[in-house]
């Protein structure tokens, strides 16, 4: 299989239907939305774009299976399967707040062998395949050297639903405010471990994660040369719903976590 290949005519069919998501953010309506559960918002937009994405991975790679955010296919026993989030950043979207993403990965088996995060307001793809090294708009990009948590900028994202962990969680962001450069929240995960891929953040955590939020950030991370865990420093991060992600702080960041989770 020529996983290069494969990534970069992907990299078309998710530019096609980034172009078509920002043609209707210009229109779009809060009436249109529909609530899956509490805060958990979607629109015709992430169904109609993850049907678009569907249809043309189908045809770049027919053998392989779906797992997608929406449901709009049901077909994830296979060898190769498709992970898609048709526009990681939904309640961003909605709100008009310029940053969400196109998250595609490509599983082979239980291997992230693939994975394409799309920044649409930016106009930055970020893509990766496994031995090939990590990539934003055809450059190589590489996590950040910072070594001390000390002098890192750090990102999270806050839980919108299983509150039972909050305090906790509180705990985490209170004490790397204190120790670190700082936290962001953008609101997008896929966006989040891209932006650690390419060295603006020294690291990324968060639990509540989804795979397709995750899948293709993670590869990039690690084929960036960074490291990617659960909060145990295990490797059930894609489907545990909690992860670590970072360059050289990692571990430190990890002990961080540790001390309240």
């Amino acid at each position: 299989m020529n996983l290069e290949k494969i990534i970069k005519e992907t990299l078309l069919a998710i530019q096609k239907t980034g172009e078509w998501i920002q043609k209707e953010a210009k229109f779009f309506d809060l009436n249109e939305i529909v609530f899956k559960g509490k805060n958990d918002m979607v629109s015709y937009v992430d169904k109609d774009a993850e049907k678009k994405l569907v249809r043309d991975l189908k045809s770049i790679l027919p053998e392989a299976g779906f797992i997608t955010e929406e449901g709009t296919i049901d077909d994830n026993q296979k060898k190769f399967t498709w992970i898609v989030d048709p526009l990681d950043g939904t309640t961003n979207f909605i709100h008009g707040l310029p940053i969400y993403s196109i998250s595609v990965g490509l599983l082979q088996g239980t291997d992230i062998v693939g994975g394409i995060v799309y920044e649409l307001n930016k106009n930055e793809l970020f893509y990766a395949w496994k031995g090939g090294g990590a990539f934003l708009n055809h450059n190589p990009i590489y996590v950040s050297p910072t070594k001390h948590l000390s002098n890192s900028l750090l990102a999270t994202g806050f839980p919108y639903y299983q509150f039972n962990k909050l305090d906790n969680y509180l705990c985490i962001i209170k004490d790397l405010m204190i120790h670190s450069h700082g936290l962001r929240r953008l609101g997008s995960a896929a966006t989040d471990l891209a932006y650690v891929a390419c060295g603006r953040y020294e690291g990324f955590f968060e639990y509540n994660l989804n795979a397709w939020d995750i899948a293709a950030g993670i590869l990039l991370v690690e084929e960036a040369g960074g490291n990617v865990t659960d909060f145990s420093g295990g490797n059930n991060a894609l489907f545990g719903r909690e992860l670590v992600a970072a360059g050289n702080i990692h571990d430190g960041l990890l002990k961080s976590i540790n001390k309240y989770w």
